[in-house]
């Protein structure tokens, strides 16, 4: 006869982490519902908290980042504009009005990543379509309100 299922002591469970991560946040969410706080591997448990707010920006970021380079070869590349680009656009503003939806404080993260995000589509925009640098403004050419505007797309090469 086999011994009843425990739930793993903090030692054990943080060897858990590293050994089987499904396992230890099915356990771990266990812990927490039953109110046994005390079994809980709060180390590893801070860590991924902290690792699901950082992923959060980080998929922000991307989004802004891809938003913002297709706009520049939207409006620089006349002659190449495509549904896929139009696609790719409507995809990363839904993206990001989700993510402002499910955590409305990234709003102001975004309007302070705005500019950087800009500098990265710049360059990757250059090196994507073959144009020189300076073909793109330096500074942000659309608000980011007209950004995250679904029906917002740039007319002509400025």
């Amino acid at each position: 006869m086999s011994a009843p299922h425990s739930t793993p002591a903090p030692l054990e469970s943080a060897t858990l982490y590293d050994s089987d991560y499904l396992r230890w946040l099915i356990e771990t969410a266990t812990l927490l519902r039953s109110g046994r706080f005390d079994q809980v591997d709060v180390l590893n448990l801070v860590e991924e908290l902290d690792d699901m707010g950082r992923s959060e920006k980080r998929a922000l970021e991307s989004n802004l980042e891809v938003l913002l380079r297709h706009l520049l070869k939207y409006q620089y590349q006349l002659s190449l504009r495509s549904n896929s680009w139009r696609f790719t656009i409507l995809e990363r503003r839904d993206r990001i009005a989700k993510a402002f939806r499910d955590s409305p404080s990234l709003r102001p993260y975004c309007a302070s990543i705005y500019a950087d995000c800009y500098a990265i589509a710049r360059q990757k925009a250059a090196v994507e379509t073959g144009l020189p640098l300076e073909t793109f403004p330096e500074q942000v050419p659309f608000s980011s309100e007209s950004v995250l505007n679904p029906d917002f797309l740039p007319n002509s090469n400025a």
